[in-house]
């Protein structure tokens, strides 16, 4: 007789990024970072996991393609799981813990195209093996981590801090959330996906090579971060939307600015990425360059933009956002995707306000996704 778990998983976007390791085993960073967790509505992973004494093998399929089982983070993951299991003697029907697994992953957003889905899905087969077998806890993160780094911040809903830690054992650097989803209602994130396709330079090799040759990564790890984590976290208390944008943007940029400081560079965004930052300050720049921050942008190792802001700008960014990148390659439901759009919010949107705009030329980006900030993993079966 089988059993059978099935669970989801969040994205985040990492405000404050994560790139470089001080340990590449057990996967400890050298600076804190911290996410915004997405809705499960919209982006997630989806796993199920059924364990049986007839499974005479270990499997895994991701998107329906078989992937090896004997990537030394699943087996990680699957190790120190069982280990805690064992350890708390939570687990109702011990023999689970000796037979094989199935593990069937899916993603209903690209892989591996810098939309974390890395994250996404360690945090969901870490959360799915420890539903399984009947366990929790906060030391899920780091044993998510141990997949995927960023994979311990989708263990938690909202607005969520990696803290590195000191510990040679990893056992302090854990993420922690700092507030809830229903924190900040009024939160909007956009994504523009420019490019669904797998990225060139996986996100491991990159960051390799960057601990290795950027003299700009480590001022930043040493200097930049810990200032900036202060500053965003007095944001998130005060709803500070301005400060939260400025800080997304220019650690986007110097995230970015390290990949170049790397040798060789790494090359993550491309030309459309590009106009999406100079429409971004365009539109942040109509009321003034002294003017609060109306949208802010943040990419992660990939061309695909994430765009922040509040629901009382959602149309008219949206508005602008959809005549500077017009498409006729796909139905409009298939172009904007998540939450729908309000149409006479958009058609109030005044013309002058979109003509001080220049299209670009057609399907420049892939589609839209609208969605907000949610929860962290849960049981769906």
């Amino acid at each position: 007789m089988s059993f059978s778990v099935t669970c989801v998983a969040p994205v985040n976007i990492a405000i404050i990024k994560y790139w470089g390791k001080r340990d590449d085993d057990l996967i400890l960073p050298i600076n804190d970072s911290i996410s915004v967790t997405l809705s499960t509505e919209h982006l997630r992973t989806k796993t199920t996991i059924t364990a049986g004494p007839e499974l005479s093998k270990n499997l895994l399929r991701l998107n329906g393609a078989e992937e090896s089982f004997d990537n030394p983070r699943i087996q990680r993951c699957l190790v120190e799981v069982r280990r805690k299991a064992r350890e708390s003697g939570k687990c109702t029907r011990p023999e689970l813990l000796e037979w094989n697994i199935h593990v069937e992953s899916e993603n209903n957003f690209p892989t591996a195209a810098g939309l974390a889905s890395s994250a996404s899905g360690y945090a969901c087969f870490v959360y799915t093996l420890a539903t399984l077998y009947g366990i929790e806890g906060e030391e899920l993160s780091g044993i998510a981590r141990m997949g995927s780094g960023s994979a311990c911040r989708s263990l938690h809903s909202g607005y969520v801090q990696w803290v590195k830690g000191d510990r040679a054992d990893g056992a302090d650097s854990i993420a922690v959330q700092l507030a809830p989803a229903t924190a900040w209602p009024e939160m909007h994130v956009l994504i523009l996906v420019v490019n669904d396709r797998k990225k060139a330079t996986a996100s491991t090799h990159g960051m390799a090579t960057s601990v290795k040759t950027s003299d700009l990564l480590r001022y930043r790890a040493s200097t930049c971060v810990p200032e900036r984590v202060d500053q965003l976290k007095k944001a998130l208390e005060e709803r500070d939307f301005d400060t939260f944008g400025r800080i997304a943007m220019k650690d986007s940029n110097q995230f970015h600015a390290v990949c170049l400081d790397t040798y060789p560079p790494c090359f993550y965004m491309n030309d459309v990425s590009r106009s999406i930052i100079r429409l971004v300050h365009a539109i942040n720049g109509r009321a003034g360059v002294d003017a609060p921050v109306k949208v802010a942008y943040s990419y992660d190792a990939g061309p695909n933009a994430c765009l922040f802001l509040q629901e009382r700008d959602v149309a008219e960014v949206s508005a602008i956002v959809r005549r500077v990148f017009p498409f006729n390659h796909c139905s409009e439901a298939e172009y904007y995707k998540g939450i729908p759009n309000d149409e006479a919010a958009l058609n109030a949107v005044p013309s002058d306000v979109l003509e001080s705009f220049v299209p670009e030329e057609p399907n420049l980006l892939r589609y839209i996704i609208h969605t907000k900030v949610g929860e962290g993993p849960k049981r769906v079966d």
